[in-house]
């Protein structure tokens, strides 16, 4: 949130700095001038160069990385597959499952060990 409400005042202080050349769409997360991003513009601007001050600029990582790194964390905490899928956008659970299910080939047997004693 801190982050957020920082980004927040800088957008601000962005506005009042350009005055009328700023062009509010009413976004959070807008270009220099207010308008929507150019997915290329950012890709190159901001995330090719992010990657390279990083020393990762070789890694092959895409925006879609980014997407993949996500979802994974989420399945790593276990937080519950339709939420995934929410957050995803896909259209089905089936989707996600395909994608991710291998993450959960690794289940410990303690997450099932409890299962003797429930009906045992």
């Amino acid at each position: 949130m801190a982050a957020l409400r920082a980004h927040r005042t800088r957008l601000n202080e962005e506005r009042l700095r350009l005055g009328d050349l700023w062009q509010d769409h009413d976004l959070e997360f807008p270009n220099r001038v207010g308008k929507p991003l150019d997915h290329n513009n950012l890709y190159y601007r901001e995330y090719k160069p992010l990657l390279e001050r990083a020393g990762l600029g070789d890694g092959g990582f895409t925006f879609h990385s980014l997407r993949h790194t996500f979802a994974t964390e989420l399945f790593n905490q276990h937080k519950r597959p339709k939420i995934i899928q929410s957050l995803l956008g896909h259209s089905s659970i089936t989707q996600t499952m395909d994608t991710y299910s291998h993450l959960l080939d690794d289940a410990d047997d303690d997450e099932v060990g409890g299962l003797d004693e429930a009906f045992g």
